[in-house]
């Protein structure tokens, strides 16, 4: 009996030493592994630490670079569009992009006729057969539509006549004023365009946007005012099209015009219009225009003419 007794007093006690070194491993283990975190934790912590770093870094060179853009902008465009006047055709465009722009034009001696200001609408594919018929029931007696059927090309040769001067480009007679008033109201009153006073016509555009679009129809939607852009040029002395950073993208107006060789040949194009120097690369891009030649400029890979055009 004293025996039994012993033999289970000590595979107790074995169980009781097994238990104790299991829980004393396991705190063992939990320490190294508690450690191994907290290392990784502090390294990870390092590492967004150098990032936040460069990544003010980054932002505070930016701003330097935009600052000393918008300073030196105006003596770097200073009578470079002497005697020319300049349209502007907005959509999606953010307001102080265009009011700087427009003061960067001012600076450089161009006369700022006015802006044709598209609504959302334009883009929408559900309304492209009302803008198309649109187009034919707005056009002037004696002016004519490009031979195309998408509904960005017919909407740049519908305001072709607004907007541009004539050049003998345009197909058909030059329209009057009060045929171009009657294609901005009935456009407006179809929510195409914004209302507004009728711009006097120049002899180059300026087309501004915003960045990447958004949405399943987006590429599309980018895809007409990408063709309305080139569609002014094609009528007229030179179209610059301009957008934000993101407006290079595959559903961005600028990255639709970079794609097709037959746009991007003719019309210039800028990608990053809300800083400085995207402000003035657009003005020299005009400037650039009207001397006959094009050029993507800005800070995406399709910018294939760098940071801006040549003074």
């Amino acid at each position: 009996m004293i025996s039994f007794r012993y033999h289970v007093v000590s595979i107790a006690a074995v169980f009781l030493a097994l238990a104790v070194g299991v829980v004393l491993g396991s705190a063992g283990v939990s320490d190294r592994l508690l450690s191994a975190v907290s290392d990784q934790a502090d390294d990870l912590a390092g590492q967004v630490q150098t990032l936040r770093a460069e990544r003010d870094d980054l932002a505070a060179g930016q701003r330097a670079s935009d600052e000393f853009a918008r300073r030196v902008g105006p003596a770097a465009v200073r009578g470079l569009l002497q005697g020319s006047s300049v349209t502007l055709v907005t959509t999606g465009a953010d307001p102080a992009d265009r009011d700087a722009v427009v003061a960067l034009l001012q600076q450089a001696g161009a006369t700022v006729g006015g802006e044709v200001a598209l609504t959302p609408a334009v883009g929408d594919p559900a309304r492209g057969d009302q803008l198309r018929e649109l187009t034919a029931q707005l056009l002037p007696t004696g002016a004519q539509l490009p031979a195309a059927t998408d509904t960005g090309s017919l909407v740049g040769g519908l305001l072709s006549g607004v907007v541009l001067a004539p050049t003998g480009q345009q197909p058909g007679q030059p329209i009057t004023a009060q045929q171009a008033d009657a294609v901005l109201a009935g456009l407006a009153a179809a929510g195409f365009v914004a209302p507004g006073t009728r711009p006097q016509p120049g002899n180059v555009v300026l087309v501004l946007t915003g960045g990447a679009l958004q949405g399943l129809d987006a590429g599309d939607a980018a895809a007409v005012v990408a063709r309305l852009a080139a569609q002014l040029d094609h009528a007229g002395g030179g179209t610059v099209l301009a957008g934000r950073t993101g407006s290079a993208d595959a559903t961005g107006a600028v990255g639709v015009a970079r794609a097709d060789p037959g746009v991007v040949q003719r019309v210039s194009t800028v990608d990053d219009v809300q800083t400085g120097a995207g402000q003035v690369s657009a003005v020299l891009a005009l400037r650039e225009q009207l001397d006959g030649r094009s050029g993507s400029y800005g800070t995406s890979a399709t910018a294939t003419g760098g940071a801006a055009p040549a003074a």
